[in-house]
């Protein structure tokens, strides 16, 4: 265990909280201003963070997935019963993210890297983006959608969503 102090702008308070609970386990900060009363000390008790493992191969996290052709008809069709103007669920986004990753795969497997991978990847990160908005009810262990390795590797956040996700539903 260790001590972290840092000094910074009042603004940035948050912004470096955030990025130091990402990076290591943290107690509890604690805030006083610096003597000239311009900028913010913050005293962090921490850790380093237990290694996570891997993220769930695409073979564990896709075992009960429905067929891909099952998938693209109800990501359609719920997409098009959605009424103009409202969210969609993260269901809808989890799925979708979960089956582009599974076309991506095949088309990795085929030897062929291009629109597949890079959709597969704007969809995790839409999945990602509604997760840390709070929109969702997201698993998050052993990777939240706000730990660097998820920013990292958003495909691997959605196998592990997916298969929580698949084995409770």
């Amino acid at each position: 265990m260790f001590e972290i102090r840092v000094i910074c702008d009042p603004a940035d308070t948050e912004r470096v909280t955030t990025a130091l609970n990402g990076m290591f386990a943290t107690g509890a900060v604690r805030q006083y201003p610096t003597r000239d009363g311009e900028r913010t000390r913050l005293y962090f008790t921490a850790d380093h963070r237990p290694e996570l493992g891997p993220w769930p191969t695409p073979e564990e996290a896709y075992v009960l997935a429905p067929s891909m052709v099952s998938e693209i008809g109800w990501t359609a069709q719920t997409a098009a019963d959605k009424p103009f103007g409202e969210d969609l669920d993260r269901e809808y986004w989890l799925r979708k993210a979960a089956l582009l990753d599974r076309i991506a795969l095949q088309g990795e497997t085929d030897g062929f890297h291009g629109d597949a991978c890079e959709a597969a990847t704007e969809a995790a990160l839409q999945l990602v983006a509604f997760d840390l908005a709070g929109e969702g009810d997201y698993f998050g262990a052993p990777y939240w959608p706000d730990c660097p390795t998820t920013a990292a590797e958003p495909r691997g956040y959605v196998r592990q969503e997916y298969a929580y996700w698949v084995k409770n539903h």
